[in-house]
């Protein structure tokens, strides 16, 4: 009896050997972070600083996550080419990859582009650019304005596609870059509680905030957050099982432990990032006043907020 025992465990233990020889290595996540050109000092030093948070948060974020952030001048179109070249040869089928983009869009009515130093990428380059890497799970989040634009030339099926904005014509810069960037840091982001953030609660929780960042600035909203993963031609801004959209979002792993590293938790923490997203929404409203005001004074109260701000992301990071 014992004998024959030992047998059926040996070929239980052989079994699964031979199951784990043949299952996928765990599937690694890739980012791409690509900053582009501001125009004026003050979005050149903005979107630089969104590319280095994002990149921060995904990095604590767990998971053994590998990122790429080309930023201000490194954001060429032959460092960009270059770039996806390297990751075309490290990625594999089963991964995961997401390309993220910060920055300035445009669109003739025809034709997306994606603001960087020399010649744009329009959203038909991009496309041809992703279709190079080889894994299906792949996801572009456009944070620029005009982006809406793009999701024609983006979309395909098995793709997520998320934009700022709703369409071409909503041109003014976008205020989802910053609440995308908090959804990776507030746990309350992670809605099901899984210990995982998908791509699907990161959109939604981004657009929740800039919905309410408009109403509680009594602002006319000109941005609209997008989503399509289904292949088709236009986005939605509320994804569920009515419309058909946002299952791959949903499965898409962005974070893999945002509860476990978020540094938002504690009371001090609490009070800085507060303080965080006062500043920034002073910073917003300094734009709008901009044309009302003298250069000069514009550029010193300019300084002045983005100091503060660096400062207290700093202390939100240690």
């Amino acid at each position: 009896m014992r004998r024959g025992v030992a047998r059926s465990v040996s070929r239980i233990a052989w079994l699964l050997v031979a199951i784990l020889a043949v299952l996928p290595a765990r599937a690694a996540t890739y980012y791409l972070t690509i900053s582009g050109q501001g125009g004026l000092p003050e979005y050149d030093t903005l979107f630089a600083k969104y590319a280095k948070d994002l990149d921060t948060a995904l990095k604590a974020g767990g998971g053994d996550p590998h990122t790429e952030v080309l930023s201000g001048p490194k954001a060429t179109r032959p460092e960009i080419e270059a770039a996806f070249s390297r990751l075309a040869g490290q990625i594999h089928d089963g991964d995961f990859f997401a390309l993220l983009l910060i920055g300035h869009g445009t669109f003739d009515g025809t034709d997306y582009k994606f603001n960087i130093p020399g010649p744009d990428v329009s959203g038909a380059d991009i496309a041809k650019l992703l279709d190079r890497i080889p894994t299906r799970q792949q996801a572009v989040v456009a944070m620029t304005s005009c982006s809406g634009g793009a999701i024609p030339a983006l979309t395909r099926k098995g793709r997520v596609v998320i934009t700022a904005t709703k369409s071409g014509t909503e041109r003014n810069v976008v205020v989802f870059t910053r609440y995308w960037i908090d959804a990776l840091q507030d746990p309350a982001a992670d809605t099901d509680k899984s210990a995982s953030l998908s791509l699907l609660e990161a959109f939604k929780y981004a657009d929740r905030k800039t919905v309410e960042y408009y109403e509680a600035q009594k602002l006319l909203a000109t941005e609209h957050a997008l989503l399509v993963d289904n292949g088709a031609n236009a986005g939605v801004r509320n994804p569920g099982p009515a419309n058909g959209q946002g299952l791959l979002a949903a499965i898409f792993p962005l974070l893999k432990s945002p509860g476990e590293s978020a540094k938002a938790v504690s009371p001090e923490k609490q009070k800085l990032v507060a303080k965080k997203e006062d500043l920034e929404a002073r910073i917003d409203k300094l734009k709008y006043e901009k044309a009302a005001m003298d250069e000069g004074d514009y550029k010193r109260q300019m300084s002045a907020l983005l100091l503060e701000l660096a400062r207290t992301q700093a202390e939100i990071d240690q």
